[in-house]
């Protein structure tokens, strides 16, 4: 099959890419390089994880012509990866958010129709959940208190796509993903974020006091479970969790990412930040069920595979 993964220049998206290409299939990226991080990490990322012959596409979601470029190549199937991230960026730019993961959003499944395409996977977000008092957070919630401009897109996102399968009978998957990391993520996670300033002796910033807790999520785990979403065909639409179902404080990741780099934190005490949820917790037994879904690696694993990877890059500098 010829799969079009929107942001597939990205830490998921070109991951995802090399594990469906490694499975036979051919590639088209579509992803604008924007600067949200240094853009030179997205074209490396194309060059060492995208499968040889893979077609890439430099243009934005919102971009209808850019979109239909990509729609152009004969696509079977959608991986729509594509999205502005992150919780705290979306307060101070809610516009962009709304424009790129809800009007792309809406763009890409257009054209999904428009070009008989029935296969549609979509990347939304723990974020739904917001301030869900209960865990762990399990797909048929009532969602009623998202506390983003993130959040919401997402939620937007999922309805949308609800919309298409009912209307359209096309077969969609929405993936909520619970704080992916592994090597290539994102340097403006955490994970990573924190470990580069551990490395280079500057302070991190801790907002609040620690005890917030996230389902931190190995990027092979997530890996498995798009693939076994896309093999799923049971019900045209379908919501899933893509979780460790493990949690861990923010004290524990800063402590795990000390050990595993081998030097220690400093820690600037912050309050808490707007928008953030106490915590995240997935409930995977819908996943286990529906697609066979059995993540592999803790994070008491993943982090030394993560430092392996950061360490070889610093030392490489």
């Amino acid at each position: 099959m010829k799969i079009l993964i929107t942001g597939g220049a990205g830490f998921i998206g070109s991951h995802t890419a090399r594990r469906f290409g490694e499975m036979g299939h051919e590639i088209v990226v579509l992803d604008d390089f924007n600067d949200y991080y240094d853009p030179s990490i997205k074209r490396e990322n194309v060059a060492t994880r995208l499968p040889e012959g893979s077609v890439v596409i430099e243009g934005d979601i919102r971009d209808k012509e850019a979109v239909k470029e990509a729609f152009s190549h004969g696509i079977d199937a959608v991986i729509h990866l594509a999205a502005r991230a992150g919780v705290r960026p979306s307060l101070e730019d809610p516009e962009l958010y709304i424009s790129t993961n809800i009007s792309g959003t809406f763009n890409i499944l257009e054209a999904a129709r428009d070009n008989g395409v029935k296969k549609v996977l979509f990347a939304s977000s723990s974020s739904v959940y917001g301030v869900n008092d209960k865990v762990p957070f399990a797909e048929d919630d009532l969602l009623q208190r998202t506390i983003s401009p993130y959040a919401m897109t997402k939620l937007a996102g999922e309805h949308m796509c609800s919309n298409f399968s009912h209307l359209y009978g096309m077969q969609i998957v929405c993936l909520r993903f619970f704080t992916v990391y592994g090597p290539g993520q994102r340097p403006d996670l955490a994970i990573h974020k924190f470990s580069q300033k551990i490395w280079d002796g500057t302070p991190i910033d801790q907002y609040g006091d620690g005890s917030t807790r996230r389902d931190y999520t190995y990027i092979d785990d997530i890996v498995d479970g798009i693939v076994g979403s896309f093999n799923y065909n049971d019900k045209p639409f379908e919501i899933l969790n893509l979780g460790e179902s493990q949690t861990t404080t923010l004290k524990e990741l800063i402590e795990g990412i000390e050990s595993a780099i081998g030097k220690k934190a400093q820690i600037n005490l912050m309050p808490e930040q707007p928008g953030d949820v106490p915590r995240t917790f997935a409930d995977i037994s819908k996943a286990k069920e529906l697609i066979g879904y059995n993540p592999q690696t803790k994070i008491k694993e993943g982090l030394p595979k993560f430092a392996e990877w950061f360490i070889g890059r610093q030392q490489a500098k």
